[in-house]
């Protein structure tokens, strides 16, 4: 219903803007964006040809690994024999494939993996068969979404997270390998639920509940007779970022921000329900944590300013030591090798892919397994941001508040420079230093700096920063970036003149936000995916995501709240914007409504205002078809040589 409204909308408003140019290239439909010229589409092809490769499992006997990376059009799902061997494809969809994983036993030779239709997250659960090469769905093929949550420690039966129930709440369902067909409901509550280990004896699970990026809570499901206990119940506002059993199961290992600015990883002793913190002495945020199946060695990596390290942890003796000799990027997907003493993961530098490595923790070695292509370029060309920091309008402790951000700088550049703000999502992402060909694009071949902030709201800086952009102090974080123009001001080698914002779902509202507040000071600005009236947002994002978006954002149905929502929407505020503007949706986004940009566009377009629109019916919330970037981002850096460069 959703997507005949804004279709309807869309044939509605032809007539009443019959002067723009309109013209649809497969997938596309395009409003105001000139013909590309050919000297754009040569000169990016290098760059759009890059490659990079996710981790998904270990085979069973570890003799393998499955990956995910694009040849074609989407990522699809490969089998990687030995380091730097070939990749194996083993599905071939139109649709990328999200995630998947290995069976660990094994008696049952395949994998789960998950896909959706044409980004609209409705995820269904498949079982892949290697010794047939024939794939099954396993879930309800509805509009639900459907994730694969844990594997029991035998490999026999594993947890489903679904919303089939309501379309709504997010219910644990359990699944045998014999029949994986079939799903016995064994949590059902309001809200969003996820399993995160099993007992050493498969009788227990651990499930969290989430809140919002500050709250969350963390239970045991006693699988035999339906009992949920919650584990250390507490009036304070507490996150749990993951939780692993012990050996023995009479503790747990715990990530959360209990009585610390950071969440730090303790161990819980379930009989006396007491804390032993283990990293206090890190003032950072463990992000991730893994353990091997004989749960003797626990890897946890934190986030030191936007930068991943890597640790090892004896359970038993609660002692780390961190794994030396990682690249200098960022990391994910660690997932323990099955004999237990080595690990895969992927890493990410500015100037490197993402590609998987496995790293043997007895003697740190690491040994690649991918090398994704960069386009025939140089990996020395991409560019390599610098940390800085900006003071902004408030203080902490007496002292001008100071926000991180990337600097991206052209190399050799004579003259005045011209800004892109790119302005991460979430509102609880980071921007991260990471392998970015079209930054470094803008930077090579257009001579533009990019600076990407972390604004309050962000996470990595503690829970307190986080929270500092919550409900009506929304356009705080729009002021930080109000002190990034200054600071960009007083930069002798930048055109304070010549800034651009770019930015991607809430990063997309935070442009239209500064494109209204700051007008004068920004040339243009390119919105996609992004929140243009709070109010009709929170209205009409899926129903699963309604009540999580309004822990962060403010509940519209609070008549002051709404108010306020009206107030700071862009939508509402057109008239101050004089500035071109380009904006980029996918027809099928589940959590910003495509007709988010659809009224952004047609207010705009009804004050006269210069618009370039482009929609793909294929996609969602972010494209991830390589034609549709490709043809987005050679629209993108034409709309930049019209309107930033000149």
């Amino acid at each position: 219903m959703k997507i005949r409204l804004i279709l309807l909308l869309i044939v509605i408003a032809r007539p009443l803007f019959a002067q723009v140019e309109k013209k649809e290239i497969g997938n596309l439909l395009m409003e105001g964006i000139p013909e590309i010229p050919a000297s754009v589409i040569e000169r990016m092809n290098q760059y759009q040809n890059t490659r990079s490769a996710n981790f998904n499992s270990w085979s069973p006997d570890g003799k393998n690994i499955l990956i995910s990376t694009r040849f074609a059009e989407t990522s699809q799902l490969h089998i990687v024999d030995n380091p730097a061997g070939a990749r194996k494809q083993m599905t071939f969809f139109k649709e990328p494939v999200a995630g998947a994983s290995y069976c660990p036993n094994p008696a049952f030779k395949g994998f789960l993996f998950s896909k959706d239709i044409g980004g609209n997250e409705f995820s269904q659960l498949f079982w892949f068969d290697i010794t047939t090469g024939k794939y099954s769905m396993i879930s309800d093929g509805g509009r639900s979404q459907n994730s694969l949550s844990a594997w029991s420690n035998k490999g026999d039966r594993f947890i489903v997270v679904s919303t089939r129930r309501n379309g709504k709440d997010y219910d644990l369902y359990l699944s045998d390998m014999k029949n994986p067909n079939e799903a016995t409901l064994v949590l059902q509550r309001e809200g969003s639920w996820s399993a995160l280990d099993w007992s050493p004896d498969d009788k227990k699970i651990l499930v969290g509940n989430y809140i919002s990026a500050n709250k969350s809570f963390l239970h045991i499901l006693d699988l035999e007779t339906g009992k949920l206990e919650q584990i250390n119940p507490s009036q304070e506002e507490i996150s749990y970022n993951g939780a692993l059993w012990s050996a023995d199961g009479k503790g747990i290992f715990i990530v959360n921000d209990q009585d610390a600015e950071f969440s730090t990883l303790k161990y819980y002793e379930i009989a006396s329900k007491k804390f032993t913190s283990i990293t206090a002495s890190i003032p950072w945020d463990v992000s991730g944590l893994a353990i091997n199946k004989n749960r003797s060695t626990l890897v946890f990596d934190t986030n030191e300013n936007g930068i991943a390290s890597l640790y090892q942890l004896n359970t038993a003796t609660l002692k780390y030591t961190r794994v030396n000799g990682l690249p200098t990027g960022v990391i994910g997907g660690i997932e323990f090798h099955p004999d237990g003493k080595q690990i895969g993961l992927v890493i990410n530098t500015p100037q490197t892919p993402s590609d998987v490595f496995s790293i043997d923790l007895a003697t740190n070695r690491l040994t690649q397994w991918t090398f994704s292509e960069v386009g025939g370029l140089d990996n020395s060309s991409f560019t390599v941001p610098s940390l800085i920091e900006y003071e902004t309008f408030d203080k902490v402790n007496g002292k001008p508040r100071k926000i991180p951000a990337f600097y991206y700088k052209p190399k050799g550049s004579t003259g005045k420079i011209p800004v892109i703000i790119s302005i991460h999502g979430g509102p609880e992402g980071q921007s991260v230093p990471s392998f970015s060909p079209f930054i470094s694009y803008l930077t090579n071949e257009l001579g533009i700096a990019v600076l990407s902030p972390n604004v309050r709201g962000s996470s990595g800086y503690g829970k307190t920063f986080l929270k500092l952009d919550n409900g009506f102090k929304r356009e705080e974080s729009v002021k930080d970036i109000g002190a990034l123009l200054d600071w960009i001001g007083q930069q002798p080698e930048l055109d304070a003149s010549r800034v651009a914002v770019w930015g991607g779902s809430y990063g997309g509202y935070m442009v239209l936000a500064s494109m209204t507040n700051f007008n004068d000071r920004i040339k243009c600005g390119i919105d996609i995916v992004g929140i243009s009236n709070f109010v009709t947002f929170l209205q009409n994002t899926e129903d699963y995501r309604k009540d999580l978006r309004r822990v962060e954002y403010g509940d519209e149905r609070d008549p002051k709240m709404k108010e306020y929502l009206l107030k700071i929407s862009p939508a509402n505020n057109v008239d101050k914007i004089t500035k071109p503007l380009f904006i980029i949706q996918g027809l099928n986004d589940p959590r910003v409504p495509a007709s988010e940009s659809e009224q952004m566009k047609q207010t705009m377009r009804s004050k006269g205002r210069n618009v370039w629109y482009m929609l793909a019916k294929d996609e969602g919330h972010g494209f991830r078809k390589k034609s549709n970037i490709d043809y987005m981002q050679w629209s993108v850096i034409l709309f930049l040589q019209q309107h930033l460069m000149k």
